[in-house]
């Protein structure tokens, strides 16, 4: 039997003279959102409602992270419904966006992802972590919904899911120009820090061959649980006796900051490399500047974008949230618009393998002002975007290679 995806109008109103009448409205649009709580949408007599599912940290030390990339599912789906929704087979659809807090862990994305669909019937699941991801690729393909990945992780393709779409550009194109940049800057010395997670460990197994590769030598193996460590002048300390010329980093942004800054006050001169899922726009916010991160190489930010796109959702993330936007919400953002426009042309809400295979489709029929990185298509079930790398030197942050 087809799955009733869909919530007419006049039920939706009922809920919500339900919810008036107990006191438990869904929670604001916007940032602290807790698990379960959504906002639905108003909708006129005839309009439909489709919920779009979200699992990923809400809370704990990923939580600021969690919120970024929720942040710019939320923005676009506010727009478009702000803009009347969007038209599919003569009906009229807004979005509603349903989150769920894993805390980073892959068994609760997987979970969250089940109640997600059964209670909620969400044709799609943002999922962003690569844990997550892996454990609810077991099941998806399987329960007819679609993942919409938002890690660089190369592993999730190679699963063979067709129901799976990754959002960022995979990592595996980053290990050479960074160790390039570091060698010849630095030294071929280096101290692995990156985070406990697997995606660290993931990263590390990509980064460490590439360096060796290249004449390099890993003297120093460590990791940070960024959960549980909060005083990283003991582990960093470690590591400096080894006398690296290069420290591998990476994590959520503010303890990474952290960890740098820790570094440079325990006397550190060489040179970071720092993974994509930490940010130096958010380091910044951290550290005041980036004179305790001079020579680190990473993402350039997405407040660099030249995308015509670019301005209009940076000035409108910065007046609805009060922050800088990272790539987490940008990209997240754009995904969120193609997705809808993949449903335009897949002439369903309802079918995820048919709204999977207009994705590419749907990237080219995007309007130019919703391109705020630089997009091309969908290859092998991965958006193909612009991947760009910077580095800070002399307190400015330097577009090393697009």
């Amino acid at each position: 039997m087809k799955k009733q995806w869909l919530i007419s109008g006049a039920v939706v109103m009922s809920m919500l003279l339900g919810a008036c009448a107990s006191g438990t409205t869904g929670g604001e649009s916007g940032e602290g959102s807790s698990e379960g709580e959504e906002q639905v949408p108003e909708v006129s007599a005839g309009e439909e409602i489709i919920n779009i599912g979200y699992t990923g940290p809400l809370s704990g030390p990923a939580a600021f992270y969690g919120e970024n990339t929720v942040s710019g599912v939320r923005m676009a789906a506010d727009e478009i419904n702000e803009a009347g929704g969007f038209e599919v087979g003569g009906t009229t659809y807004k979005l509603n966006i349903v989150t769920y807090d894993d805390q980073y862990l892959p068994n609760e994305a997987a979970t969250n992802a089940r109640r997600l669909v059964q209670e909620h019937n969400t044709p799609v699941v943002f999922v962003p972590h690569s844990g997550g991801v892996l454990a609810t690729q077991v099941f998806n393909e399987q329960e007819d919904f679609m993942i919409a990945a938002y890690t660089s992780e190369p592993e999730i393709l190679n699963q063979g899911n067709e129901l799976t779409l990754r959002i960022p550009p995979a990592y595996d194109q980053y290990p050479e120009p960074f160790v390039k940049y570091q060698q010849e800057r630095f030294g071929t010395r280096l101290a692995l820090l990156p985070t406990a997670t697997q995606y660290g460990k993931d990263w590390t197994e990509e980064l460490v061959p590439v360096w060796e590769e290249f004449g390099g030598e890993v003297v120093y193996d460590g990791e940070v649980d960024f959960g549980k460590d909060t005083d990283f002048f003991p582990i960093v300390t470690n590591a400096l006796n080894q006398n690296p010329d290069v420290i591998f980093v990476g994590g959520p942004s503010e303890p990474t900051a952290l960890l740098m800054k820790a570094a440079r006050d325990l006397g550190f001169e060489g040179g970071f490399m720092v993974m994509d899922q930490a940010k130096f726009e958010e380091m910044d916010g951290v550290l005041g500047n980036f004179d305790d991160i001079e020579g680190a190489i990473g993402m350039l930010p997405i407040i660099s974008s030249d995308a015509p796109g670019a301005e209009s959702f940076i000035t409108s993330f910065e007046n609805e949230l009060g922050r800088v936007p990272t790539a987490e919400s940008a990209f997240n953002y754009q995904a969120m618009y193609v997705l809808v426009e993949a449903m335009k042309l897949a002439e369903t809400v309802e079918d995820p393998q048919a709204i999977m295979a207009q994705m590419d489709a749907g990237v080219k029929a995007l309007s130019d002002d919703k391109f705020v990185w630089h997009l091309t298509g969908v290859e092998n079930n991965g958006f193909d975007w612009m991947a760009s790398i910077a580095a800070i030197e002399d307190g400015e942050i330097v577009l090393i290679e697009e």
